[in-house]
């Protein structure tokens, strides 16, 4: 069975730092593009940064990119996303998304499996 799961979430105050992790069966990790999205309250999930599937081509959002990084690790099949320099506006759920595409992939409808989502909540 596929899975993909987030952790590292969690409360941190403005300017701190967290890092996600992300973990996929191998079977889809290795060639598959990756990206991690995040939904606020009463908003829609939209995408933060994505990832082809040899880590070779990355794509951010505007209001990420310099703050926050994607990386992945295939011996590990792994997935991460170093965020720095957050601001409480990053607060969302954050979740990992797995692509049968090399990618990357800004459109969460070509993605395939999800995990269950990680809190991430940014104090001022």
């Amino acid at each position: 069975q596929v899975q993909v799961a987030e952790s590292g979430g969690g409360l941190v105050q403005a300017g701190g730092s967290l890092k996600l992790s992300c973990v996929t069966s191998g079977r889809i990790f290795s060639s598959y593009g990756m990206g991690w999205f995040r939904q606020a309250p009463g908003q829609e999930r939209a995408i933060v940064a994505a990832m082809n599937w040899n880590g070779g081509v990355t794509y951010y959002a505007d209001s990420v990119k310099g703050r926050f990084t994607i990386s992945r690790d295939h011996a590990k099949n792994m997935l991460y996303l170093q965020m720095n320099s957050l601001k409480p506006e990053d607060t969302a759920v954050y979740y990992c998304g797995a692509a049968r595409y090399s990618g990357p992939l800004v459109r969460d409808q070509y993605y395939h499996y999800w995990g269950q989502g990680t809190q991430v909540t940014v104090s001022s």
